[in-house]
């Protein structure tokens, strides 16, 4: 049976943005600006890593895999954003919308874990620094990286197929510039109980403990760092956490904000800007944040560019 049949509709209408006709052009190049930023910055964080051999280390590594892994998150809706800014009719297919909302929990729940990941890294670094080589291994990290690959599609996966099982009768706008999760199933004239449970249920597996870990992590970070007798040697630990601490802030804090306090605003538009949040601003400062606050990556970067200009010469 065709999708468009099962569903009751061929293809959705996206709301967009609430923005006035003559602000568009405006944010059009903002949007696009920003867009810009972050494909550009985390390919150059890519790109560093792979160059300089200094970056070859587990945190490098994790991090190489979460800047490609916000250049995907961010493709796979600001581009189609972009385009309805400057259209008339924002539709998009039935299966369109499908292959979008898979593709960004799938990215949504690899940062998740991939954060995760590096806080246990930087746990292993200050908490257990003499057998930090001994356990960080390169086979643990794939292995780290693997899993967190595996746990995210089968949570989309599971969200997607779910959610082909139901009907949306005539309703087809979405009050939102993606297709969400959430507000394709409050379209839905099915019972959607089964895709609420497990969206909790996923919710709770994904961002949840993932959050909690994080929070232990950081927990034995700061006992260890108490004992430090030397302030330039807690100054030293705290270095190696704070680029990781503000990645962690930006993406939780905005998941949080609206998943866990969805009545924080009366207005519709908070879920929204929300959203923008974690699909615009926080992969775009993503770069900026392990570029300015890194010395090795600051190395690199000079580097490459010393590189460029000799070979301009």
């Amino acid at each position: 049976m065709r999708p468009e049949n099962q569903s009751g509709v061929s293809q959705f209408l996206l709301q967009g943005l609430p923005i006035r006709p003559e602000e568009q052009g405006v944010f059009f190049a903002l949007f696009l600006g920003m867009y810009l930023t972050t494909v550009l910055g985390n390919l150059l964080i890519i790109l560093l890593i792979r160059l300089d051999a200094r970056l070859h280390t587990p945190m490098y590594f994790f991090l190489s895999h979460l800047a490609l892994t916000d250049v995907s998150f961010s493709s796979v809706t600001i581009p189609k954003m972009l385009v309805d800014m400057q259209t008339k009719y924002k539709s998009i297919p039935y299966t369109g919308c499908i292959s979008q909302m898979y593709f960004f929990i799938v990215f949504t729940d690899l940062d998740s874990f991939l954060i995760t990941s590096m806080a246990y890294d930087r746990y292993v670094a200050i908490c257990h620094p003499l057998h930090y080589t001994t356990i960080m291994r390169e086979e643990l990290c794939a292995l780290l990286v693997a899993v967190s690959w595996i746990l995210s599609c089968a949570s989309s996966l599971c969200h997607t197929l779910l959610l082909t099982r139901l009907s949306f009768c005539a309703a087809n706008t979405i009050p939102h510039f993606f297709c969400d999760l959430a507000a394709l199933l409050k379209l839905s004239c099915s019972d959607i109980f089964v895709n609420k449970l497990v969206m909790f249920t996923a919710g709770v597996v994904v961002i949840t403990l993932p959050f909690v870990c994080i929070l232990v992590s950081y927990g034995r970070i700061g006992a260890t760092i108490l004992r430090i007798p030397s302030s330039k040697g807690i100054c030293k630990a705290l270095s190696t956490c704070g680029s990781h601490l503000s990645v962690v802030s930006l993406y939780y804090g905005a998941i949080f904000g609206q998943y866990l306090f969805p009545t924080l605003s009366n207005f519709i538009d908070k879920d929204i800007i929300v959203a923008l949040m974690y699909t615009v601003v926080t992969p775009m400062l993503n770069p900026f944040i392990y570029s300015l606050r890194n010395r090795d990556m600051k190395q690199a970067l000079g580097k490459l560019f010393s590189r460029a200009t000799f070979f301009s010469q």
